[in-house]
């Protein structure tokens, strides 16, 4: 049989399994989906892949999973970017293919070094599943955006969130499936039962790492702003409005509005609205993070929210608590070199941002809140040192603005993001967003309360802080993510030293 028409099925098995990964995380969160399409990818790859077999499969897989589930990065190209759609099309797959390369890279080196060992090489395949995972989410600033980990928000898995992480998990999970597909080629369950094992103990591992600190009541605005209208001049006094508005009626102790909810910086504020802004936060323990831009022209903008509580009088020498966004997002916050002409053609308001600096926590009503702003949150290694030691934060924060990219999954996806993050560090996270998904998470990665998506109101509800360090924050805020690469080394390493001869690409 010619090659070609050996290699077609392998090709549409490739691609059928990353639609199939997309599947797994949310807004469907079928844990077993992720496991399964690995399964698949690891048949489509066969028995002796070469390395520019598996580097194809790989390259495809990754592609379609990729581009089915963040197609949504196309709304915000075209239909708020201004560029034509083909060219959004073209700049979400030409991302997209790139982004594929981890994964390629990935595949080929599992191929080169595969020891025909099912036990190790089911080893080998989770190591280099880990590699492709950690350059995505650590080089050019990283964009681990539905991480295979993150799937398991939910099932056996979730039981290792506060040991090892969600590259850890998407590690576990790439050996279960390696083990299963070993399991049958050699048949035998032998190399299949380590595997299973180390996967279903995280039913049992222990899980009580923290303890409460008190009951927090809060209210997350939802004002619902179209992105098209968010920065538009004429509806500046009526955003101004409502922010004295909304703030006046709140009852949280706590007062979230979402990323950027004011489109102006702090210094254009005149004096009167800003005493009138933290007026019903002037007395007592109340306070208020509000999302707006810091900076100047001259110095550079930061996207940032600001503290207004009865400890930050200006009027009487103080200053306002300011948290600026430190994890900046390649085209639309920072403009990489050489593609200014790419970021000026979408019209990007305030496209070239400074990083934040402040990595204080916030008081009040006897908690302490981290904020974050946006895609922070998919950054733990940037959280982590927020939540160990001496004035750790009891609670997290997260302001966001998604309707830059529609309703569909990414609200979805986004909030499944914040739950593995509560269920790592072992606190309760609390999101205020533009459009959706407003939310209330527990410690336990549980979703308590949430707003509908596209309306304009407040979700108001309580949240139990939290104080005390899970394994995985310890660890991570002293190494980071080293520990995570320098195992993927010492499994290739090994590896390596019992590589067979391997056949000439095909």
């Amino acid at each position: 049989m010619p090659t070609e028409h050996r290699r077609a099925p392998a090709v549409a098995l490739a691609l059928a399994a990353g639609v199939l990964h997309t599947a797994s995380f949310a807004p469907l969160e079928a844990w077993p989906l992720q496991v399964a399409s690995l399964t698949l990818l690891l048949v489509a790859l066969g028995r002796e892949p070469t390395p520019r077999r598996a580097a194809l499969a790989g390259w495809l897989f990754a592609f379609a999973w990729l581009a089915s589930g963040m197609w949504w990065l196309f709304i915000s190209l075209h239909r708020y970017g201004g560029l034509a759609a083909p060219l959004a099309a073209l700049a979400v797959a030409l991302l997209t293919a790139m982004l594929a390369l981890y994964h390629a890279l990935a595949l080929a080196l599992y191929a080169r070094c595969r020891s025909g060992r099912p036990a190790v090489d089911a080893l080998l395949f989770a190591a280099c599943w880990l590699a492709a995972e950690l350059g995505r989410a650590v080089l050019f600033t990283g964009f681990p955006w539905i991480a295979g980990g993150y799937a398991h928000t939910g099932g056996p898995l979730a039981g290792w969130a506060p040991w090892i992480g969600v590259y850890g998990i998407g590690a576990l999970a790439a050996w279960w499936a390696a083990a299963t597909v070993a399991a049958w080629q050699a048949r035998t369950l032998l190399t299949l039962l380590p595997a299973w094992g180390v996967a279903l103990a995280g039913l049992a591992l222990p899980q009580d790492f923290t303890r409460g600190t008190g009951t927090l009541t809060v209210t997350l605005w939802q004002p619902n702003v179209p992105q098209d209208l968010k920065f538009d001049s004429a509806r500046v006094d009526r955003t101004l409005q409502w922010h004295l508005d909304a703030l006046a009626r709140s009852r949280g102790t706590l007062v979230v509005t979402p990323e950027s909810s004011i489109p102006l910086p702090l210094h254009s504020l005149e004096r009167d609205y800003l005493a009138a802004l933290r007026a019903p936060f002037a007395q007592g323990e109340r306070a208020a993070l509000v999302g707006l831009f810091t900076g100047s022209e001259g110095e550079g903008y930061t996207n940032s929210v600001i503290g207004l509580s009865a400890a930050s009088d200006p009027a009487a020498g103080g200053a306002f608590y300011r948290y600026g966004k430190r994890h900046l997002l390649p085209f639309g916050e920072f403009i990489p070199t050489g593609f200014g002409w790419f970021v000026r053609l979408l019209n990007i308001p305030i496209g070239d941002q400074e990083r934040g600096r402040t990595v204080d926590a916030l008081a009040v009503g006897g908690q302490r809140v981290r904020p974050l702003i946006c895609y922070e949150d998919l950054f733990a290694e940037d959280i982590a040192d927020s939540v160990v030691g001496d004035g750790a934060a009891t609670i997290l924060a997260n302001a966001t603005n998604l309707a830059w990219f529609g309703t569909a999954m990414v609200q979805d996806q986004h909030l499944q993001f914040s739950r593995m993050r509560a269920l790592e560090l072992q606190r309760p996270i609390v999101r205020a967003t533009n459009t959706g998904a407003t939310a209330v998470i527990d410690h336990r990665g549980q979703v308590t309360a949430r707003l509908a998506p596209l309306v304009d109101g407040a979700l108001d509800a309580s949240v139990q802080g939290r104080i005390g360090t899970t394994p995985y924050a310890r660890w991570l805020s002293v190494l980071g993510l080293w520990p995570l690469a320098l195992l993927v080394m010492a499994i290739l390493v090994a590896a390596s030293r019992r590589v067979r001869p391997t056949q000439v690409a095909s």
